[in-house]
């Protein structure tokens, strides 16, 4: 059985950083590609980082790009460092994971974790 638990949300200022964890149990880690998405109220689930563990191959939103960093580790966790965070940031965030090399939609994703609150204040 696959699970995914994010934890390290909060509440954090506006220039402030968090990161986020995501531990994986019952996956075989390194043939799966794993994101991580953000929703926030009354818009839709957008993707925010991805990393396809086989090859190392790094995305990022636009939006995030040079203020968040995802990184994994051999112990199956995805991490979410998120710097410089502001308002607009804050969203339920979700990680998640599929098999193979894709995963930029929703649609895409196999597996979900349970998301985490991230709320930046002005």
């Amino acid at each position: 059985q696959v699970q995914l638990v994010e934890s390290g949300g909060g509440l954090v200022q506006a220039g402030g950083s968090l990161r986020l964890s995501c531990a994986a149990s019952g996956l075989a880690f390194s043939h799966y590609t794993m994101a991580w998405f953000r929703q926030a109220p009354g818009k839709e689930r957008e993707f925010v980082a991805a990393t396809a563990l086989s090859g190392g191959h790094i995305v990022y939103a636009d939006s995030v790009k040079g203020r968040f960093t995802i990184s994994t580790d051999n112990a199956k966790n995805t991490y979410l460092q998120m710097n410089d965070l502001n308002p607009e940031d804050t969203a339920v965030y979700w990680c998640a994971a599929t098999w193979g090399l894709q995963l930029r939609t929703p649609s895409e994703a196999r597996y979900w974790g349970q998301g985490t609150q991230v709320t930046v204040s002005s």
